[in-house]
């Protein structure tokens, strides 16, 4: 039964899962409240063993259990920058200007940082022994024109159906040019999870954000430099004590840009979406940490993605396509995507159409642990949900 059947035999109920007509592979909706999110898609959401999935709603942070599909609220109460333990089953998160700790089974919670007033770009980093919580920072007060808004579980469209700060919106691209010529000074900073310490590190104007931790290595630290990215070299590594930056990519062109950086989940490569030049030529390319050796994958500009991931194994690659007003032009397709490299090119398998889907939430696409779902987020039905698409084909 197709989509439009169900919603037209349950009038006003959305379907909890269903076989996407254009693909074969099914698709389950994972959340009951609407305005329900996952997180983004560097931001890790599972537990170390794979079996729940931590998400956003309106309400708080809930869990969902794959094996029993049940779902459970485990904090109360607006919350910002949430990353879930990769070891542990703790998730971290600010709420107000405090940082915390809660387990997702026994919701035992516990105050690491009072009055941290700490902000950064995308959520928390944390780090691969969970020793350390990571972001960056502007150091004094920030200038009213740049000063965040109150985070929201979900983001609020406007009459046209757009989100403010979405690469779909129009003021985005102003407001990045005017950001990165401010200079503002900013630091990135890491929080010692025991103690509470907060202790700040590598001073700048550049405009630092998207800070991530290696998975692997407890004291390597990946960040960019923001900003219109035709016009910088976006992505580093340093280490914690300050060591050792480094630049991972240098543009060699005119409108060359690379960005949505992501670690493997083995923490060997690092994969970042490369442009050369812009809107014209498509690759995810990959840069290899201890030996500083790259490589790229082709991909068709109908391919194209706003954000890439890799599997827990490193075989296979997904992406989410891209909205009308994506850096692709539009050409670009709007699914999630299962890609196989093969020979340097991304062979793309299509697993769900995001036809309905408005672009303003980017859908952020990530691969559960067992390697055998994607979960994203999508408002194809009209209110946002989280979803996830089984990679094998229904038979």
């Amino acid at each position: 039964m197709t989509v439009t059947a169900v919603l037209a035999q349950t009038k006003t109920e959305l379907p909890r899962e269903w076989i996407d007509p254009d693909t074969g592979h099914r698709v389950v909706r994972l959340s009951d409240d609407s305005g329900s999110q996952s997180f983004y898609f560097h931001q890790n959401g599972y537990t170390a063993s794979g079996d729940k999935l931590v998400f956003s709603t309106r309400t708080g942070l809930s869990t969902y259990e794959f094996k029993t599909r049940k779902i459970e609220q485990i904090v109360e109460g607006r919350t910002a920058m949430v990353i879930v333990g990769r070891k542990s089953r703790n998730v971290y998160y600010m709420k107000g200007d405090s940082v915390l700790e809660t387990n997702i089974d026994t919701k035992a919670t516990r105050e690491i940082v009072k009055n941290a007033k700490l902000r950064t770009g995308s959520g928390f980093a944390l780090n691969a022994d969970e020793t350390m919580l990571g972001g960056s920072m502007i150091v004094g007060e920030t200038p009213d024109q740049f000063r965040p808004r109150p985070p929201q579980p979900a983001p609020t469209p406007d009459a046209n159906g757009r989100v403010p700060g979405s690469d779909a919106y129009p003021g985005k691209g102003d407001m990045m040019e005017r950001r990165l010529a401010a200079k503002i000074p900013m630091t990135l900073y890491t929080v010692n999870i025991k103690t509470g310490e907060v202790r700040m590190f590598h001073e700048a104007t550049d405009w630092l954000n998207h800070i991530q931790f290696s998975p692997t290595d407890p004291t390597l630290m990946m960040f960019c430099h923001e900003g219109p990215w035709h016009k910088v070299d976006r992505i580093w590594t340093i280490r914690t004590d300050g060591s050792d930056l480094k630049k991972i990519h240098t543009r060699t062109m005119d409108m060359e840009i690379a960005g949505h950086e992501f670690f493997s989940q083995d923490g060997e490569w690092i994969y970042y979406d490369l442009q050369t030049p812009k809107s014209q030529v498509f690759w995810l390319a990959g840069y290899e940490v201890k030996t500083g050796k790259s490589i790229r994958y082709s991909l068709k500009k109908s391919e194209w993605s706003v954000h890439f991931n890799v599997s827990p194994d490193g075989k296979t690659f997904t992406g989410d396509g891209g909205g009308p007003n994506s850096v692709a032009k539009g050409d670009n397709g709007q699914w999630i995507y299962l890609f196989r490299p093969e020979k340097g090119v991304f062979k793309a398998e299509k697993l769900v159409s995001l036809a309905k889907h408005d672009y303003s939430l980017e859908p952020n696409v990530t691969f559960t642990p067992d390697g055998k779902w994607l979960v994203f987020r999508s408002n194809m039905l009209g209110p946002t949900h989280v979803y996830a698409v089984e990679i094998k084909k229904a038979k």
